[in-house]
């Protein structure tokens, strides 16, 4: 990716994510924070590839791939009008069309970490330089 398509992938997440926050009230969203995790311009311009997740939601157990559905149909559909905010905002020749996708990766980190504290939480206590109390204690 160039540095032009990065700068203004930076500028559109920016923008976007005071515009989500500040404009867009919806209560579809669930009371969730909705985080741009990124924004990937194509090389024509055309076209924004929004990464987002919504951060209330992450954390129910009860969330399914249909909240995150409801939630990426909401963006998509208020797409038209982030884009003719967006195009006020950023003064370029062309403000890209919106595409929102689901960012899967902060789901992910969550789960290995629970996964990672599991299981270090299974294994024997051991001091600072490693060696096994109890073993210590019976030499």
């Amino acid at each position: 990716m160039s540095q032009r398509l990065q700068r203004m992938g930076d500028q559109v997440q920016r923008e976007l994510s005071d515009l989500i926050r500040m404009e867009l009230k919806d209560p579809r969203l669930g009371g969730g924070m909705v985080t741009i995790s990124g924004v990937k311009i194509s090389s024509d311009l055309g076209y924004g590839d929004v990464y987002v997740t919504v951060m209330g939601r992450e954390l129910n157990d009860d969330l399914t791939e249909q909240a995150h559905q409801e939630t990426l149909d909401l963006l998509n559909g208020a797409a038209g009008f982030l884009r003719q905010e967006l195009g006020r905002r950023i003064k370029t020749r062309f403000t890209p069309r919106l595409r929102f996708h689901y960012d899967k990766s902060t789901a992910h980190g969550n789960y290995m970490a629970d996964l990672i504290s599991k299981a270090v939480k299974d294994l024997p206590a051991e001091d600072s330089y490693g060696i096994d109390e109890n073993v210590a204690e019976q030499k």
